[in-house]
Formats: structure tokens, sequence, C-alpha cells
């Protein structure tokens, strides 16, 4: 195939504004597949189904008849949801353009915008369309208004489609052949291949999935691998179908896969680059920015045996899911297990998902935190994202904590709300832009330990599912921020500990006390469950024992012989509740998590 017959390109959206049902039709115009009764050919994992979200950019290759010429476009369909950015970007690097889809429905949502600048940072060429162009309340000409706001485009230039129904779904294809550039490589340079993504196979070691910028790759050739210099031999090469369609060779500007015996899982890292051991390029590709977590928590397995299957499960995934940053931990509570960078709080979610679903692992996650800036009195300055790490507040001389600008698009009724809720959230208000009469956009300066929790849940609540949400990191702010501990019996539970802000310490406290005293089974003793500053308790809970009727056998007699036999069951329950221990179930580390934040 000629170069200038190949399109790569990628399709950017908002969550749920119908990219991966654009993705089938584009499969089935093109007769990749048939007719598709089951939606999202592209999201193969039972989760992505389950939550209706892409979680993975996938990859496909498909032809497209244009003007009687036949048209190799190689699509990435992308997620949406802000925890999985990282995998965007790495797909507009692999790419010379990208369909920006706004449901006609919705209009232009955060998302929306955050991901057309990561597209124009890549100097990518962007082609709108609109989708959902058949629901009743598609309001197109208010959204074609907006886009061309936005992007200084004209109206005619703006596509539509209805991807569930199909309609102008081959015009769309017709316009990717038409507007978007072919790649720009040089197919007698030296080969210079872009790792894009990478999955660890059982059977056949790590695949990895390229994007082919000069040269040219065949089966046989000696291949390296520039960040670690190791070299392999390409066992087999060929192309990304919706199976793996093996070929002698790659040429450049395509996509493709390439199994070469990588046995090792860090061998194969995303964003490094492939050449030929000789005769190779001398420099690598730029490849991506390092992911940047922003919350943090504990991965133990339940029981306590699986730890070695973590070890090899949890490298495996980092292979297919590069922004999941770990390393290894221990705790008291819970044993060995890793210390994990996650992107958002759904993306923890995801990952504690495929660990049990992929690798069996039923794991528990420890309370997420975020990571903060502490300089000590010493004048040293650390950095600390596990509550556990954080030193006595005797020798803190101040703190630093995490800003994130924070964009809310909402329909104008409910203003009110979201500022209030912003306000609940120790949110400074930057500015406010009106998109048009019936959309406003409010910016923020938010911290963003008060985002991950449950912000995102109360936003959609207070604004009945219309408001939508983006946040980027900003800066370290100093801020009062404490440590507190929570003690079952006395007993510090370090995996329970969390840092909030001071004035919310009470509040966060007494909420997880309370969570607790729901969870833990009442004991034969009293068990008290505190939250502590330092040595100054600030909330309680209180677990009432179960208590043996003494009294029973007792069928009259002086009262002097009942009352012996309370005394000397209180006597029995001081001495158990000093030697006795309590016993908390997995399931009340899991409810902490869940404890209301407000």
């Amino acid at each position: 195939m000629k170069q200038e017959h190949i399109r790569n390109f990628c399709i950017i959206a908002h969550i749920d504004h119908g990219k991966s049902t654009l993705a089938d039709r584009f499969l089935e115009s093109t007769h990749v597949v048939g007719k598709v009764d089951m939606a999202q050919v592209l999201d193969s994992m039972d989760l992505e189904r389950e939550k209706g979200i892409t979680i993975k950019s996938h990859a496909v290759r498909m032809v497209h008849n244009y003007k009687g010429q036949d048209y190799v476009l190689n699509l990435i369909d992308t997620p949406g949801h802000v925890d999985f950015s990282y995998e965007v970007s790495r797909a507009l690097a692999s790419c010379e353009g990208a369909i920006l889809l706004v449901d006609a429905s919705q209009g232009i949502e955060a998302q929306t915008m955050s991901n057309l600048y990561l597209a124009l940072d890549n100097d990518l060429e962007i082609l709108p369309a609109l989708n959902k162009i058949d629901l009743p309340k598609a309001d197109i000409e208010g959204t074609e208004h907006d886009l061309c706001e936005i992007m200084g485009c004209l109206p005619e230039e703006i596509l539509k489609v209805s991807a569930k129904a199909g309609t102008g779904v081959t015009e769309l294809l017709d316009a990717v052949c038409e507007r978007l550039p072919a790649p720009a490589g040089v197919p007698g340079a030296p080969a210079k291949a872009l790792i894009f993504d990478s999955y660890f196979d059982m059977y056949r070691g790590v695949v990895v999935l390229v994007r082919l910028f000069d040269g040219t790759l065949k089966k046989g050739d000696k291949i390296k691998l520039f960040a670690t210099e190791r070299e392999y031999e390409i066992e087999e090469i060929g192309h990304l179908g919706l199976k793996f369609a093996p070929q002698q060779e790659l040429l450049t500007g395509e996509a493709g896969y390439v199994i070469a015996n990588i046995k090792e899982v860090a061998d194969a890292r995303v964003g490094d680059t492939i050449t030929l051991a000789k005769g190779g390029c001398e420099e690598s590709l730029p490849g991506f920015m390092e992911p940047k977590p922003m919350v943090y928590s504990g991965i133990f397995p339940i029981n306590g045996e699986d730890y070695e299957n973590l070890v090899e499960s949890i490298a495996k995934l980092k292979l297919n899911d590069a922004s999941l940053i770990y390393e290894k931990e221990n705790s008291t509570a819970l044993g060995y297990g890793f210390r994990c960078g996650f992107l958002g709080m759904l993306h923890l979610e995801i990952v504690k998902e495929r660990l049990l679903r992929e690798y069996n692992i039923p794991i528990i996650a420890t309370t997420p935190s975020v990571r903060f800036l502490i300089t000590l009195k010493s004048g040293v300055e650390i950095q600390v994202n596990n509550p556990i790490d954080f030193p006595d507040p005797t020798f803190i001389e101040s703190i630093k904590e995490p800003f994130m600008d924070t964009e809310i698009i909402v329909p104008t009724d409910y203003i009110g709300n979201i500022m209030k809720l912003a306000q609940e959230r120790r949110g400074i208000q930057k500015n406010i832009q009106y998109i048009d009469e019936k959309r406003v956009a409010l910016h923020y300066e938010m911290p963003l330990i008060e985002i991950i929790f449950d912000f995102y849940d109360k936003l959609k609540t207070v604004s009945r599912g219309y408001a939508s949400l983006d946040y980027a990191f900003k800066d370290f702010r100093l801020s009062h921020v404490v440590k507190v501990d929570i003690l079952i019996n006395g007993e510090k539970v370090d995996a329970m500990s969390f840092i909030c802000h001071q004035d919310k310490a009470h509040n966060w406290g007494k909420s997880v006390t309370d969570t607790l005293q729901e969870v833990i089974p009442r004991h034969l003793f009293k068990i008290a469950l505190q939250a502590a500053i330092g040595g100054n308790i600030i909330a309680r809970s209180t677990i009432n024992p179960m208590r043996k009727d003494v009294l029973a056998k007792c069928y009259g007699g002086d009262v002097t012989r009942k009352r012996k036999l309370l005394e000397k069951q209180k006597e029995g329950k001081k001495k158990m509740k000093e030697i006795g221990s309590v016993t908390v179930p997995q399931e009340a580390f899991l409810a902490v998590l869940k404890a209301d934040r407000d």
C-alpha cells in the first residue's frame, strides 16, 4: 500500500459521546465485521462492557474505498474518562489526525475540551463531527455554533453522524481519506518504530504494538530496543485486524504488531523506540511524558500466600497499563503488598477489578491519599504519599498539598448547587465563562484530596447528571493538613490512617468510626473505635459487648447472690478487654474507603 493512501487517526471525545459505537459502524462499513448486534466490538474487556466505558486504547486496521482508490485506515479508539487521559496521549502520538466527536444532545463537555487541547499539542489535524443527531433532544445548530466558536471552523466543515443508526458514517470515512494527512516518514531511512502499547501473552511472551515512522521492518530482522539496548529477532510481524494478520513486513507509516520472543516484561516499555540492531537509527523517538500519579493507595493480597502471584501479575498489568506506578510496601495489619500510584479513583477501581478477574487475586486497597510536600524544622523537604510516613507534627515546619485547575461545565440552572459544593470542598473560584445561553463553564482551583473521594459522584447528584468535570495539576500550596489515626481498642491500624485538612478531620474521623461500628462484629467485651490526631482523640464510636445472661439460672433468692454473679461477669469482661484481640473483617477496610467524606 502506497504511503499517501494510509491514514492513522483516532477518535477523541468526552465519556459516553459514542466513540466505541462509531468505531463499530466503521468496522461494519469497511467490512471488517458483519452487522454487529452487540455494541462495542473493540471494547474487549468484560469490565469495559459492564461499565459501558473504554479503558484501553484499541487499534484496528480497516480498508475503505474512496473515489475508486483503496485507503488503509488505522483507527485507535480512545477512552474518554479523565483517569485514562494517558491512554489518549499515547494514541495521539501515533496518529496524524483525530475525529473530534461531540454528542449533539449533550454539547461540548469538559473532557471534549481537554482532549482537543491534547490533540492540538500533538499537531494533529482535527476533523469535527456531531454524533447522535437522530435524538429528539439533539441541539444540532447550538452544538455546531459552539464547535465553530472553539475551533474557528466553518459549519459546513462539521460532519453530522448518528453512530447508532449508521447515518453519515460513510461520509465521515470519506472525509478521513480526504482531509486528514498521510504519514510523512522516509521509506529509505533506518527503521524507527514507536511502541504505543504492549501486553503479555502466556505462550508468546511480550506482544508490542508499534507505529512505524521511518523505514521498514521485516520478519526475521534483528531489532534493538533503545531503552534497554537488548536485541531480538522478529518471529512474527503483521497488521492489527480484529485478529492479528501476519505479514512479511511493515512499511513506513503503518501500524502493526511485533512478536520477538521478548520474555522480560520490563524490556518492552511503552514509549520506547524499536530500530534495527545493525544500521539502525541514531536517535530515539521522543516517546511519551511519564504519567504523573494523582492518587496513592496500598494494595495487599487478601490471602498472604497470593503475594508472589501478585508480584508477577502486577508486572504484567503494568505492561498493559503504563500509567500504573508501584513499589513494594509492608503493613503490620495487612502484611506484604505494594504502594501504587493511580491517575484517579476510577483507575484504582479498574486495577483492583483487573487483578481479580485476569489474575484471580482478590486484593484489598488502603485509604487513598495524595502526595504532600513537607518541610521539616531541620530545613529538609520530603515527599509523603503514605500516611504511615507522615512525620511527627512537632518536627513539621510547613506542609504543601496539590491544587488542581478544575473545569466544570454545567447547565445554568445548577450553578448555585455547584458553587455550594465547590465551596464545601475548599474550591477557589477563578472565573465563570458562558458557553451559550444554556451552559456555563466554572473554573476553580481545588485541592486534589477534596476531588478524589466522591466529588464526581456528588457533582452528578447536585446537577442531576448534567455536569461534566475535568482537572489538571496546577501547583503545591501551603495547607493545614493533619494525619488522622484510627484506633481499634487502643491499637493503631496503620492501613486505615488518612491525611486530610484540619477543618475536616473531625467529620471524616467520625464518619470512619461510625462506618467501622456497623461492620466490625460485636465481641464479648466493649470495643472503642477512635480517631486521633497525635495524642488527641477527636472522634469516638463504641461497639457494645454481647452479654451472656448470667442471672438466667437464678429463680429467686437473695439479691446479693445476683449482684455477686454480675460483679464476677464484670471482672471477667475487664480482664478479657485487656488480653482479648479484636477480629477486624476484610470488609472493614473496604468500608473505610466508602465512608462519607463531607
